[in-house]
């Protein structure tokens, strides 16, 4: 096949109605790697696990846990850079003299992938005059262990990784009020950002607790996926 086919195999593909497609631009491994529309982070369910089934219960058990404390969850976390942050014991709320036996000691389990937008297949002539949306999706646990279980900060960057174009951040409080455990949906959508975006960097955060035992908060189905649609200006 031409190269020339190729691109009309794009075109047809992705309907990329005022997008530049120059000739310069290998279509046969762009059609191949098909940048458009699909979920561009790997392994995005460490867990084994999927929003569309109700998260596990977390287990209980009357035997303490013996030995140090654990701060690393379970999973499979290749294709992710990952960190833990052990916290301070929490000791607001505890009045002056009480005594206290024991209290969680929490931790932010960081994971991290950076997306490198040409490697995936996409073009710069597309990401720097039609600006396709860039479409962020998580789902986090509702393990109601803290206030503050989930933090999520996504970076659009230049191609030297460190200039930024756009980003956005959550960090939303969590109602402990009543019982509650079910996935919760975080999502954003990037369009309009201007020139330059070559990489977007995900980063989210989130808490676990130890008290004779581990209790962690999982995520699952977490998404970066470039949309062949421009937003109207």
């Amino acid at each position: 096949m031409s190269a020339a086919e190729w691109k009309q195999r794009c075109e047809a593909e992705w309907s990329l109605q005022g997008a530049t497609m120059p000739d310069s631009v290998d279509w046969k491994s762009v059609y191949e790697a098909k940048p458009l529309g699909r979920n561009l982070l790997k392994n995005p369910s460490p867990h084994g696990l999927c929003k569309d089934n109700p998260p596990p219960e977390p287990e209980q058990s009357d035997v303490p846990r013996r030995g140090p404390p654990c701060f690393q969850p379970e999973g499979d976390f290749s294709g992710w850079t990952t960190g833990i942050e052990v916290l301070p014991y929490d000791t607001s709320g505890i009045p002056a003299g009480a005594v206290i036996c024991q209290l969680p000691r929490y931790s932010w389990f960081s994971m991290e992938q950076v997306v490198d937008l040409k490697a995936e297949g996409l073009w710069e002539e597309l990401l720097d005059e039609f600006q396709p949306e860039i479409v962020i999706q998580d789902w986090y646990e509702e393990s109601q262990l803290h206030n503050h279980i989930y933090q999520l900060h996504v970076k659009l960057l230049g191609a030297d990784k460190s200039t930024v174009i756009s980003e956005h951040t959550v960090n939303p409080t969590e109602d402990c009020s009543s019982y509650s455990h079910t996935w919760k949906e975080v999502s954003h959508v990037f369009s309009g950002y201007g020139p330059g975006v070559r990489y977007v960097q995900f980063l989210h955060r989130l808490k676990n607790s130890f008290l004779n035992g581990f209790y962690s908060t999982v995520f699952a189905d977490s998404s970066v996926i470039v949309k062949p649609t421009k937003t109207s200006s």
